[in-house]
């Protein structure tokens, strides 16, 4: 019997952050692991590349290390395809054919892309590759006939968009030859955005508010202890608020089940006034170091044998080839242009 289909990936724009490890890459794990689905995990180089063009070096630099992450957070190359987005020709001739079954002002009305157009700051610079990448994203999923695509709740917009394309292909050439997705969430809702350490409604290494998977203890030590928690929380004894403070929020994104008792007390604690700061980023740095420490180890090990690090990449490439071109084949069968 055949298995149902997963793809999702990752921008290689920097090392990856614990924003992307509880927003989707935590869930890959889980989901390779139940072995009931066909795994195709991706490192979306040329969507990067639409506000990374004139600095590509970053890119190539990323993809090393974001393969470094997925193998340290615990995706494994024989249970699942990893692959590099560029490396599959196929996916950009997708992409040419669907940008004709959308139209510009669709893709301007998009959430995701209104938001991000406005924090990277282009005005009236946009890129032209960066307004239609929901449509290349279109590409890489209906490629390899994705049935569901794990990702973090602000990206339920590029799910639908791709679903969109998916109708609209199938209804304009008569034959169901795309599979129409549906997205995985975090069921944790605190973890589908993780805020930034200083409040910030994005993590992200243009801000320098991010924790990253690769960072050592020392530097998650600093990070977690300058956290911003409550600004009017000034002396112990005061009462705090734990709404819009990160050292609760991230409590409650990380913390297990069995730590839940303790969270609940210290807020309750926190909020009456008695508990300072320094106490409780301790206890988060605990509940952090819990998680990253082996993920942070495992990095290391991997770290020292790049060739075969990227020799893992290039058998998921071509792997990840020979499926995104029997799907190309169906595509251009349907529309009448294999002539040959």
């Amino acid at each position: 019997m055949t298995k149902p289909i997963i793809l999702t990936g990752d921008r290689p724009t920097g090392k990856l952050h614990i924003g992307h490890y509880v927003g989707s890459l935590r869930n890959r794990v889980l989901l390779q692991n139940e072995g009931k689905y066909d795994l195709f995990v991706f490192l979306a180089d040329q969507q990067a590349l639409t506000d990374h063009a004139k600095d590509p070096q970053t890119i190539i630099e990323s993809i090393g290390n974001v393969a470094l992450d997925y193998l340290a957070a615990g995706l494994d190359p024989e249970k699942v395809t990893i692959f590099i987005q560029s490396q599959i020709p196929e996916l950009a001739e997708l992409t040419m054919y669907y940008m004709n079954l959308v139209s510009l002002a669709r893709l301007e009305r998009n959430p995701t892309v209104k938001t991000e157009i406005a924090q990277k700051g282009f005005g009236q610079s946009i890129p032209t590759g960066f307004l239609v990448y929901p449509i290349s994203q279109a590409a890489d999923i209906t490629a390899f006939k994705a049935n569901y695509v794990p990702v973090g709740t602000d990206q339920k917009p590029m799910i639908e968009q791709t679903r969109e394309i998916v109708r609209s292909f199938n209804n304009a050439y008569q034959k169901d030859v795309l599979v129409e997705p549906e997205g995985i969430y975090p069921e944790n809702e605190a973890a589908g955005r993780l805020p930034g350490l200083d409040g910030n409604a994005k993590m992200s290494k243009s801000l320098n508010n991010g924790i990253y998977l690769a960072d050592d203890m020392d530097t998650l030590k600093k990070k977690v202890m300058g956290m911003y928690t409550d600004p009017n929380h000034i002396r112990v004894e005061d009462p705090g608020k734990i709404e819009g403070n990160m050292v609760f929020h991230y409590l409650d994104v990380f913390g297990r089940p069995e730590d839940q008792a303790e969270i609940a007390a210290m807020k309750e604690h926190y909020q009456r006034g008695g508990l300072g700061d320094v106490k409780t980023k301790r206890y988060l740095l605990e509940i952090l170091e819990r998680e990253l420490g082996p993920i942070r180890e495992r990095r290391i090990e991997f770290a020292k044998d790049m060739v075969q690090v990227y020799d893992m990449l290039r058998k998921g490439s071509e792997k990840a080839r020979q499926k995104a071109s029997q799907t190309l084949s169906e595509v251009k069968s349907a529309m009448g242009i294999n002539y040959f």
